[in-house]
C-alpha cells in the first residue's frame, strides 16, 4: 500500500485548482520589463511597476504567437497590453490552503500578452519636449 506524504495535497484541492472555471477575460495595460523568456512554452516572466489585482509584481504571461519572442529584449521598459484571466477558488480550498500550507490564494490568474511596445524612458527625444 502507498502511503501518503505530508506534503500531498488533497484530491479535491488539486481537482478544484485544476478544473477553475475561468471569468470573462479583463484587459489591463502596464509598464515594466521582461525577467526572463521561456522559449519552449512561449511564455515570458515580467516585472510590472504597479501590481495586479492580487499584489503580485511578478508575473508569467502566455505570448500571442503574433509577438516574436526573439525580437524582444530583458531589461527595457515595455508597455505591455494582456488579458487578465481569473478563476475564483471555493471558500472551502482557500482556507485548507491558508490553513494547511500557508498559502493565501482566492483565485487563480492568468495572463496572456497581446501587445507590448517598447517605452522610449529617458531618451534625448523626451527632454527635447521640455524644452519647446
Amino acid at each position: 500500500m502507498v502511503k501518503k506524504k505530508e506534503d500531498d495535497i488533497p484530491d479535491w484541492v488539486t481537482d478544484e485548482i485544476q478544473n477553475a472555471k475561468f471569468k470573462k477575460p479583463q484587459e489591463m495595460k502596464k509598464s515594466g520589463y521582461i525577467l526572463e523568456f521561456y522559449y519552449e512554452d512561449n511564455k515570458i516572466d515580467v516585472q510590472l511597476y504597479d501590481p495586479v489585482e492580487d499584489g503580485r509584481h511578478i508575473v508569467t504571461m502566455d505570448v500571442s504567437k503574433k509577438i516574436k519572442i526573439d525580437d524582444l529584449v530583458k531589461g527595457e521598459v515595455y508597455e505591455f497590453v494582456f488579458d487578465q484571466h481569473k478563476a475564483p477558488l471555493s471558500k472551502k480550498v482557500s482556507d485548507y490552503l491558508e490553513k494547511e500550507k500557508e498559502i493565501d490564494m482566492k483565485a487563480i490568474y492568468q495572463f496572456d500578452l497581446k501587445s507590448l511596445e517598447l517605452l522610449d524612458v529617458g531618451s534625448s527625444e523626451a527632454s527635447d519636449d521640455l524644452e519647446e
